[in-house]
C-alpha cells in the first residue's frame, strides 16, 4: 500500500474516527480514503477497519517522543490490546517492541517477525510450557510476577544461559478507572508487595540462571490524567529496600478519547510526564521501558455494523449483526462509545445500538443519535481497536469478523472472517479414533 500522511484531526463526531477521516461529496464517512459503505459491501458486517496511516503515527508519536525526553528507552506494544500479526509486523516496523502475556500472543508476535530481543514476556501465571517457549525463543525480558516464576525458570534455564528478567512490584498506586482496569493498587493479583519483593529480589540477585536488570510497575488502564502515572515513578523511586537498576518499565495505561467528553493527556504529556519524574526519582542511567496498547491502538479502527432490525418504542431499538461477540468493553467495563450511520452522519434521535445475542446486556451503546435508521443501514462505531478484537468470541456461533487495512484509498484483508467450518474444527467425530 501507498502510505498515507495523517492530517490534522478533524472535529465533531468524524474526529473520532481515525484522522484523516472524512466525509465525501455524498455526505458519506471515508477512512483511510475508502468509503465505508463500500468496505462493509466488500468484506461484509461486523468487519474491523484499521487506518494503518494512524496506527503508525500513534508509533512514531511515542518513538519522538521517548527519543526528545529519554533516549536511553524503549516503547513496546502491549499486544494483548490488538494482537493481530499485522498490527503488530507494523508496531514493530516503526521500531517498537513487544509485550506478550502468554503463549498465544508470543507466538503471533514471532509469526510477524518481531526480534526476540525485544520481546517482554508477562503473566500473573506463566505455565511451565509458555516459560519454555519464551526461553527457547530467545525472548529478551521475562517479567517475574511471583516467586514461583522464580522457581520454573531456575529449573527451565538451560545451563550456561542467564535469562534476563525484571521483578514486578506493586507500587499502591489507586487510579482513577474502572476497578477492573486498576492494577497497582494493594491487594492486585499482579506483582508482588514491596516485602515479597525484597524476597525475591534476594533470589534473583543469588540466581546463576536468571540475571535482575530491574523493576516494573503498571497502575491500570485507560487513565485519563497524568498524575498517576508520576505516583508510580516516586513509588519505584522510593523503594531503596530494593536497590538502583539498570531498567526501569513503568508500564502503560494512558487513556483515549472514546466519547465526545473524553480528554485524556496527549503521548507527549505522557511521556513527559514519566520522564520528569525519573528524573527526579530514578538513576539518571536507566534504561526505561513504556507499554503502550489502547492508545496505540484504539483511535485507529472502528467496526462497521449493518442495522438487521428497528423497534419503535420507548426507546428505539438498533439491532445489528454484531455486538456482545466482537465487542465485550461495554459489558466487562461499561465503556461508552459512540456511533453513526455511515451514509448520513451525526444528528437524529437517540437509539439504543444492540447486538444479536442472546444476552439482555448486549446492548452496545445506550441514547446514541442515530439519524433515521433502516434495516440494512451501515452502522460505523469508531475507537474499537483496542481489546475488542482480542475478547471477541463465538457466543451463539458467531463468526469472529475479519480485520482490514486501509490506506490511500486501497484496502486489504489482513485476518479473514471466521467460516462455521472453523467453528466445528475443533469437535472431534464420535467415531474418530474408531479402527
Amino acid at each position: 500500500m501507498t502510505e498515507e500522511p495523517v492530517p490534522a484531526p478533524a472535529t465533531g463526531l468524524v474526529g473520532l474516527f481515525p484522522p484523516g477521516s472524512r466525509l465525501d461529496e455524498d455526505g458519506e464517512l471515508v477512512v483511510g480514503g475508502c468509503r465505508l459503505t463500500d468496505l462493509a459491501e466488500r468484506f461484509g458486517t461486523p468487519a474491523v477497519i484499521v487506518s494503518e496511516a494512524a496506527l503508525r503515527d500513534r508509533a512514531r508519536q511515542y518513538v519522538r517522543a521517548l527519543a526528545a525526553h529519554w533516549p536511553n528507552s524503549q516503547a513496546v506494544f502491549a499486544s494483548k490490546a490488538f494482537p493481530c500479526t499485522a498490527v503488530i509486523r507494523v508496531l514493530t516496523e516503526e521500531g517498537l517492541g513487544v509485550d506478550v502475556a502468554g503463549g498465544g500472543e508470543l507466538a503471533a508476535a514471532l509469526a510477524a517477525g518481531a526480534d526476540p530481543a525485544r520481546i517482554v514476556v508477562h503473566g500473573n501465571a506463566k505455565t511451565d510450557e509458555e516459560l519454555a517457549m519464551a526461553v527457547a525463543a530467545g525472548a529478551g525480558t521475562i517479567v517475574v510476577d511471583n516467586e514461583d516464576d522464580i522457581d520454573r525458570l531456575e529449573r527451565l534455564v538451560p545451563d550456561g544461559a542467564r535469562q534476563r528478567v525484571l521483578l514486578r512490584v506493586i507500587p499502591e498506586v489507586d487510579a482513577d478507572t474502572h476497578a477492573a482496569m486498576a492494577t497497582g493498587h494493594r491487594g492486585s493479583k499482579f506483582g508482588l508487595a514491596v516485602p515479597d519483593a525484597v524476597r525475591a529480589a534476594a533470589r534473583l540477585r543469588a540466581s546463576g540462571r536468571l540475571r535482575l536488570e530491574g523493576l516494573h510497575v503498571h497502575v491500570g488502564s485507560q487513565l485519563l490524567e497524568t498524575a498517576p502515572f508520576a505516583r508510580a515513578v516516586e513509588a519505584l523511586g522510593a523503594l531503596g529496600e530494593l536497590g538502583e537498576h539498570a531498567v526501569y518499565d513503568l508500564g502503560g495505561g494512558l487513556g483515549v478519547r472514546y466519547t465526545y467528553d473524553d480528554a485524556p493527556p496527549s503521548i507527549e504529556e505522557y511521556v513527559r510526564t514519566l520522564t520528569d519524574a525519573a528524573r527526579a526519582q530514578l538513576p539518571e542511567t536507566a534504561r526505561l521501558i513504556i507499554e503502550p496498547g489502547r492508545s496505540l491502538v484504539a483511535g485507529a479502527a472502528l467496526t462497521l455494523y449493518r442495522a438487521v432490525t428497528v423497534k419503535p418504542g420507548p426507546r428505539t431499538l438498533v439491532a445489528v449483526d454484531g455486538g456482545m461477540g466482537d465487542n465485550l468493553e461495554p459489558m466487562l467495563y461499561g465503556q461508552r462509545f459512540e456511533a453513526t450511520v455511515a451514509a448520513r452522519v451525526g444528528g437524529g434521535e437517540p437509539c439504543d445500538l444492540v447486538g444479536r445475542h442472546c444476552e439482555s446486556g448486549d446492548t452496545l451503546i445506550r441514547d446514541v443519535p442515530l439519524r433515521s435508521p433502516r434495516p440494512g443501514d451501515v452502522i460505523a462505531v469508531p475507537v474499537t481497536g483496542a481489546y475488542c478484537y482480542s475478547l471477541s468470541n463465538n457466543y451463539n456461533g458467531a463468526r469472529r469478523p475479519p480485520v482490514v487495512f486501509c490506506a490511500a484509498g486501497e484496502a486489504r484483508e489482513v485476518v479473514r472472517r471466521e467460516t462455521y467450518e472453523d467453528l466445528l474444527r475443533r469437535d472431534v467425530p464420535p467415531d474418530a479414533g474408531e479402527a
